[in-house]
């Protein structure tokens, strides 16, 4: 089986931002995108345009709708984006019996190397997030890589070495950073919204962050803006919002 290194003094990341993620796919389509050029290129595509698609996704986007238990404050759309966590304790490494899943002492990056890879699913099973992808034409086992060729390549603008999800990501609800370093501005994130890990209770210790969704305020406006602004939105004093009234009404 596959050691972990002792320690990492560097711990490269995502926080990703459940509050302001709309769901739109766009880190999906992008990651896609980037890896089938990439470090562990081709990404298989299984009848993409059948009836039942698959393929090999590092990152996946889940919706729920979550009903608070206050029945009188409205319910809310949740868009969780699912990829590797980069755990500090990854079964998926200690479990592998070729050494083909390991974990980079320089950086914390978990990383399958395909050349050791036997497709035995192992990891896969290990994995309690779902992050692991195969490959049903080559045979082997594929995951995210936090866009290793992207981070490290000189040949770009250094505003430009974050992982092709972060990039694209419209909200900005994707960041990207060394998590070991208090002074980070991901960390100081994580701090101020308290970030949390997902199914912490299981131990794997996952590096990537996600910081929880924000308490939805009332949207009905106080009784003394409505009453500043009767004169204005009063329809019988005002032949056009009269008019406006009358055609919304038919």
């Amino acid at each position: 089986m596959t050691s972990l290194p002792e320690t990492t003094d560097v711990k490269l990341g995502l926080v990703i931002d459940l509050d302001i993620c709309v769901g739109c796919h766009a880190c999906a389509v992008i990651c896609k995108e980037w890896n089938s050029g990439g470090h562990m290129a081709p990404l298989t595509d299984l009848d993409p345009y059948g009836a039942e698609p698959d393929g090999v996704w590092f990152n996946r986007i889940h919706s729920f709708e979550v009903t608070p238990d206050d029945k009188t404050k409205p319910s809310q759309t949740v868009h969780f984006p699912r990829s590797c966590l980069h755990c500090e304790q990854a079964a998926c490494v200690t479990v592998c019996p070729t050494g083909a899943s390991y974990k980079r002492e320089e950086d914390g990056i978990v990383l399958v190397n395909e050349d050791k890879c036997i497709g035995c699913k192992l990891c896969s099973w290990a994995c309690p997030y779902g992050a692991r992808e195969f490959d049903v034409d080559q045979g082997v086992m594929k995951k995210c890589t936090l866009c290793i060729d992207r981070i490290y390549n000189t040949n770009l603008p250094e505003n430009e070495r974050q992982p092709a999800c972060v990039m694209t990501c419209p909200t900005s609800a994707r960041h990207f950073g060394n998590l070991a370093d208090p002074d980070s501005a991901v960390s100081q994130l994580v701090a101020e919204r308290g970030g949390v890990n997902l199914m912490n209770e299981l131990g794997y210790e996952p590096t990537n962050k996600y910081l929880p969704p924000r308490p939805r305020r009332d949207r009905a406006a106080p009784d003394s803006d409505v009453q500043a602004l009767a004169p204005v939105i009063n329809k019988d004093e005002n032949p056009v919002l009269h008019w406006i009234d009358r055609v919304l009404s038919r």
